[in-house]
Order: C-alpha cells, then sequence, then structure tokens
C-alpha cells in the first residue's frame, strides 16, 4: 500500500501549510486549481501533501489519504462490496490521474490511478 497523495481541508491553510515549512522543512507551491486550490508539497518518496480550503460550505476539515492503485475502478467496486458509501466515483484529472472518495466506517478515504 502507498499514499499517493494526502489531501489536508482546512479553514486556515495558510497557517497549516507555515507549520509544515517549519516543522518539517517542506516547500509548498502556489494554490493548484486543478486539485481545488491546493498547495503541494511532494514528499522525499515522490508522494504529495495537499492542503486546500474547502470547497463548500458544507465540506468539513478532513484528513483524507488517497491510496494509489493501478485499477480504480476494481479498487471502487472492492470497498463498495464491503459497504463503502461512493463519495466521489472516478474521475479524471487531467495530466494528474484519476481520483475517488469513498465513505467507510465513519471515514473518508480515496484512490488514486496514476
Amino acid at each position: 500500500m502507498k499514499i499517493h497523495y494526502l489531501e489536508i481541508v482546512t479553514a486556515d491553510v495558510e497557517s497549516v501549510c507555515s507549520a509544515y515549512e517549519h516543522s518539517q522543512n517542506a516547500h509548498f507551491s502556489a494554490p493548484d486549481e486543478m486539485l481545488g486550490g491546493a498547495r503541494t508539497s511532494v514528499l522525499s518518496d515522490g508522494s504529495m501533501v495537499g492542503v486546500r480550503a474547502p470547497l463548500r460550505e458544507t465540506e468539513t476539515s478532513v484528513v483524507r489519504p488517497y491510496w494509489l492503485v493501478e485499477d480504480i475502478e476494481k479498487a471502487v467496486s472492492d470497498v463498495q462490496a464491503q459497504g463503502a458509501e461512493i463519495a466521489v466515483p472516478p474521475l479524471e484529472i487531467p495530466s494528474k490521474g484519476k481520483f475517488a472518495i469513498y465513505i467507510l466506517g465513519g471515514t473518508e478515504q480515496g484512490f488514486w490511478q496514476l
């Protein structure tokens, strides 16, 4: 298992990014509109962390891992068979791959296919 993208949704993007910059020597990009305005940092293993503000009024703060998979359709089907609610079906982000979000056991997680 490998996390490809760790998404942090917060009302205070600047403070969260600043904390990582100071405590982890991270460097964050300018907002990436293809990732909901997230400021991203590439980690030493090539995975990424992204920090963004909520995209809608009802979105709450969350830390959501996106697990790297080879076949996102199969992965979504597998977790759905285990009772997961599919919050976002597989969607393509041009030049970044496909992602999906599911809710299982009260936690939000995602899949990412390159």
